[in-house]
């Protein structure tokens, strides 16, 4: 078992939750940040997680915007389908070509959807109290706290378990150096589909925001069956 995989340093969280509690206006935030965080030392295996995905415009969080959101609850033996929710958001711009070919969202599909200021303490309600887990943090994160302070000039911060960011250290961990160089071999894609092919996962249609979330649980809920301990702290995951 692996458990000091991760070199970035563990930011403490509920600290920074309680800094957030002394400033932040609105309600639905501030409801987030009351709720609280598990303890940074509570098991792996007794974490209640939320796998989230966005769908978005692009790739630019100061130019793009988000127009679906899938979350799911989960731990380690259960992925609550029956709690999960999916959301489609107008966006504040017009759809490009480009992005409808990805994702199959359509202007038609979002011409009647609700801004995310008419959702956004829904998805918040969902975030409440759990650890988000994200394959790739900076999409959800940077995303997500742009679209909040366009709309009611307040971001979010939270932590993160990141699945991409995991198979890259494991990946860099089997691969990488010099002698692998010579040898010709290198890191694999961790892309959520070709990460989750190494470990025996089903082949989802990609590019929803809903079945990324899920696919994105499985993925993690594999990545501790091979590689750590259950009963490691969330602090050695989390971002």
């Amino acid at each position: 078992m692996i458990n000091k995989l991760m070199s970035t340093p563990s930011i403490d969280w509920p600290a920074k939750f309680s800094r957030k509690l002394e400033v932040v206006q609105d309600s639905s935030l501030r409801n987030y940040y009351e709720a609280g965080l598990p303890d940074p030392n509570t098991p792996l295996e007794d974490v209640m997680f939320l796998a989230m995905d966005f769908e978005t415009t692009g790739l630019d969080s100061d130019n793009d915007d988000i127009i679906t959101i899938g979350t799911v609850p989960f731990n380690l033996n259960r992925i609550f389908i029956n709690q999960a929710q999916h959301w489609t958001v107008r966006p504040r711009k017009q759809l490009a070509e480009e992005s409808v070919v990805i994702h199959g969202i359509t202007h038609s599909d979002v011409l009647d959807a609700p801004d995310l200021s008419g959702i956004y303490e829904q998805v918040l309600e969902q975030m409440a109290g759990k650890i988000m887990v994200v394959h790739y943090q900076r999409i959800e994160r940077e995303f997500f706290d742009k679209a909040l302070l366009a709309r009611i000039k307040e971001g979010i911060e939270f932590p993160v378990v990141d699945t991409m960011h995991i198979e890259t250290q494991l990946q860099q961990k089997q691969y990488g150096g010099l002698f692998n160089k010579i040898l010709g071999k290198k890191p694999e894609s961790v892309r959520l589909g070709a990460s989750r092919t190494r470990y025996g996962l089903p082949q989802y249609t990609p590019h929803h925001a809903l079945t990324d979330a899920v696919a994105t649980a499985e993925l993690l809920q594999a990545q501790i069956a091979h590689h750590y301990d259950r009963k490691m702290p969330v602090k050695q995951l989390w971002l």
